[in-house]
């Protein structure tokens, strides 16, 4: 069986230097990543045929068909009505986790126009979650029959017990977190 890229990297280069920068004596110490969930949420305003490309694109991304996600309750204001479907979800595991994980972090990121970095702001329990505002920056999707640009939320899993964990693994693995100490939005520090 074919072992994907940065899991063999994980293995052989990630796991010896988080055990000696974490200080931990047993591999099943180190933090590592569980699942990568990718969540793309749409609203009412796209109708069944964008429903189904959105679908189709993000099944290309993951390798796997993601499930359309419904409202649970009707809400007058969105001119929602429950069950009408509202986005779509995939949760990726195992090799095609590790293939996804490469992708973004070596292909999609960097081909972002003016690409300074992520946020390195984690959840306070070791999960990652990056906001994409055009899927189209992946190379999987044919940009030609892309009616919509559509974003998309991508949460990686952890089992790190703090940030700190977290943030030495992702950046271990190769996630461009920003090379400045100010990861604030100018917004919320001026509030």
């Amino acid at each position: 069986m074919n072992v994907p890229e940065l899991k063999k990297s994980y293995l052989d280069e990630v796991m010896p230097a988080l055990m000696k920068n974490l200080g931990c004596s047993n591999v099943h110490q180190l933090p590592k990543i569980e699942k990568v969930v990718i969540n793309s949420s749409f609203g009412v305003e796209l109708d069944k045929n964008g429903i189904e490309e959105l679908r189709k694109d993000i099944a290309a991304l993951a390798g796997q068909s993601p499930i359309v996600i419904k409202a649970k309750v009707s809400v007058s204001n969105f001119k929602l009505r429950q069950g009408m479907p509202v986005g779509v979800k995939v949760t990726l595991r195992g090799n095609r986790m590790w293939e996804f994980l490469l992708r973004l972090i070596a292909i999609a990121l960097p081909n972002i126009r003016d690409f300074r970095g992520v946020s390195s702001k984690l959840d306070g329990h070791g999960n990652y979650t990056l906001g994409i505002i055009d899927h189209s920056i992946f190379p999987e999707i044919n940009v030609e029959r892309q009616r919509v640009n559509t974003g998309m939320d991508i949460c990686i899993v952890t089992s790190a017990q703090s940030d700190h964990e977290a943030i030495e693994l992702l950046k271990h693995l190769g996630m461009p977190f920003r090379k400045h100490s100010s990861d604030s939005n100018p917004v919320q520090a001026a509030a």
